[in-house]
């Protein structure tokens, strides 16, 4: 994984956010969009009208994973999913579920994105989205 590096701004939050936000937009289910610094402190939040309660907590959760890992949240799943693979629910702090994305700029971790609302292909697409336009 990317080494830590200096948390990323609140403009570059938005723009993560932002992008999410548009490639989410592109289906008819709300989602909670949740941005942390690399320690997993909460920069921004967001959470689109009717999007499930319960997602506000889980964004937050997968942000916080993928940060403090500096992984994405699927890597969990796709292990968890192996025979023997069960170990990874006891990894304190490990979302194994997809929707958390570390953000990586100039080759350092600089935060991560959760998001959470729809399944959890579309919750990796739309992190995955919001990723790709940190800068």
């Amino acid at each position: 994984p990317a080494p830590y590096g200096p948390a990323l701004t609140l403009a570059q939050a938005t723009a993560v956010a932002d992008a999410a936000e548009q490639e989410a937009r592109k289906g008819a289910t709300a989602y909670a969009i949740a941005i942390v610094e690399p320690s997993g402190q909460l920069i921004l939040f967001r959470r689109m009208d009717g999007a499930n309660y319960s997602a506000t907590d889980i964004a937050q959760d997968k942000a916080r994973s993928a940060a403090a890992f500096r992984l994405p949240t699927k890597l969990w799943d796709d292990i968890a999913e192996r025979p023997n693979g069960a170990w990874v629910l006891g990894l304190r702090h490990a979302v194994v579920i997809e929707g958390g994305v570390p953000l990586v700029i100039g080759g350092r971790t600089v935060g991560a994105i959760g998001v959470s609302g729809g399944s959890a292909e579309a919750d990796g697409a739309i992190a995955r989205a919001g990723a790709a336009a940190a800068r």
